[in-house]
């Protein structure tokens, strides 16, 4: 009898653990779903739910952290790259999640990052800036044009800055051979990314330069998943 009970516990356990797996897999193909409609994304993000037991989490309708990865987003006309999503605190009535319904879904905070291509910002730029490489905690600028038809080149450091208005890009030294750095410098290198926001309807606040790009990151509190802005990302 005593064999019989464990294998049973065994099997029951099993039949939890399988119940707990399948479980997480249909709440984050749901949350991908309601994303996907929240942002008119073309394909559908991929969602990760943290913590074990999955079922304690889902039944009380309480999760520690959930993270969603969207790939890329576009706004005021640029696309930004690498889009994660860290929810955390977040509280999911079960009912909500498999009606497919966002009206009660709130985190406590939800914090985002993404990479803005060099290339990116650099179209944004004026054209004697040739090219754009991280500097530390500035970028360093490639310059190259003319003056009464003489080629003049030379390079430039300058400072990200987020502002509500986008990404300030401003001179911190620098010049062109043959010319001294004179205020001119200033209009020739500074030009604004007009990216502000993320999508967890927060401004931008960290901006750190990496090799592929600016890596910019904002965090907003008391998340309401249904009242987030409907910008229109393309994924």
């Amino acid at each position: 009898m005593r064999k019989v009970l464990l294998v049973f516990a065994i099997l029951l356990v099993a039949g939890v653990i399988v119940a707990d797996r399948v479980g997480v897999r249909i709440a984050q193909n749901e949350i991908g779903k309601q994303v996907a409609a929240q942002y008119n994304l073309q394909t559908q993000p991929e969602v990760t739910i943290h913590g074990i037991p999955f079922l304690t989490q889902a039944i009380q309708g309480d999760y520690d952290q959930i993270d969603v990865k969207l790939g890329n987003y576009t706004e005021q006309g640029v696309t930004v790259g690498d889009v994660t999503i860290e929810m955390r605190g977040v509280k999911a009535p079960l009912s909500e999640v498999v009606g497919g319904n966002a009206d009660n879904v709130t985190a406590r905070t939800a914090t985002a990052s993404a990479v803005i291509p060099y290339s990116v910002i650099k179209q944004r730029a004026p054209k004697e800036v040739q090219g754009i490489s991280a500097s530390g905690d500035n970028l360093k600028l490639d310059l190259a044009g003319a003056l009464l038809g003489t080629p003049l080149k030379g390079s430039a450091v300058v400072s990200v800055k987020p502002s509500a208005k986008g990404i300030v890009i401003t001179p911190i030294s620098g010049g062109l051979e043959g010319l001294p750095q004179v205020p001119a410098m200033g209009q020739l290198v500074s030009w604004r990314v007009p990216v502000a926001n993320l999508p967890v309807g927060s401004k931008i606040t960290e901006i750190q330069p990496t090799p592929e790009g600016l890596k910019v990151g904002a965090t907003a509190s008391d998340v309401r998943l249904n009242d987030l802005p409907n910008d229109v990302p393309k994924g």
